[in-house]
């Protein structure tokens, strides 16, 4: 009797077993396939609402400027105001190119000088479109590790120039301007005066150390070889 009861305990787990087991391998597929819908979708449907913010934020500030018989707002297609925005954008750049544009340009920058509380608002909004927009622009041109914001602990910068001199004079050596931005929103950030000696450049582009701070860490670069870690005064020419 003890081994007819032995022999017979196993028998319901047995028979129980591959349904149960069924049930977990249709739930989990499921739910990886629901997983995975969201990975496809949710990039593509944020990046399509982004952009057409964007587009409905600038064609409700252009076309309420256009008079009501050549308003595109009346046939109801969107993006024109973008359209029209770029399009003026052009030409003011291409009248700027010429003589005229350049006698306009020396004018009302005079004025702006002079103003007193505007002078300082536009030459500061000035140099920093012309350092971002510029061809030949060394801003944001490496990645680099710092020790911050104290021993032990390292931080994701990005070098944007030299120092200037008055600053270094005050410290008696060379420093060197980094920006550590903020997670997830890199602009804002710290500027920080570092010595060159104690940055670490990274073998990364800039697009994957910004992909690295806006993901909070979680979207790591990919690179064919291994990162090297090289100190600063080996490859960077700040002069």
């Amino acid at each position: 009797m003890v081994s007819e009861d032995t022999d017979n305990q196993p028998a319901v787990p047995r028979k129980d077993e591959p349904e149960h087991a069924a049930h977990l391998t249709i739930g989990g597929r499921l739910r990886a396939y629901f997983f995975t819908g969201i990975l496809v979708t949710a990039p593509i449907s944020i990046t399509i609402y982004i952009g057409w913010m964007f587009i409905d934020m600038v064609d409700r500030q252009i076309t309420p400027l256009i008079p009501a018989p050549w308003n595109p707002k009346q046939w109801g297609v969107p993006g024109t105001g973008l359209l029209l925005a770029v399009l003026v954008l052009t030409l003011i750049g291409a009248l700027a190119a010429g003589m005229i544009g350049r006698v306009w340009l020396r004018f009302t920058e005079a004025v702006m000088v002079r103003t007193p509380v505007l002078r300082s608002i536009y030459s500061a909004v000035k140099q920093i479109f012309e350092t971002f927009l510029a061809q030949k622009s060394q801003a944001f041109r490496e990645v680099a590790l710092i020790e911050y914001p104290r021993r032990g602990l390292w931080s994701l910068a990005f070098i944007t120039g030299p120092t200037i001199p008055q600053v270094n004079q005050h410290v008696g050596e060379e420093l060197v301007n980094l920006f550590v931005p903020t997670t997830p929103n890199p602009t804002s950030g710290f500027l920080l005066f570092v010595p060159r000696r104690e940055i670490k450049v990274l073998d990364m582009t800039v697009e994957d150390g910004l992909k690295l701070v806006i993901s909070t860490g979680i979207v790591a670069p990919t690179p064919a070889a291994p990162v090297n870690i090289r100190p600063a005064e080996q490859i960077l020419d700040l002069t």
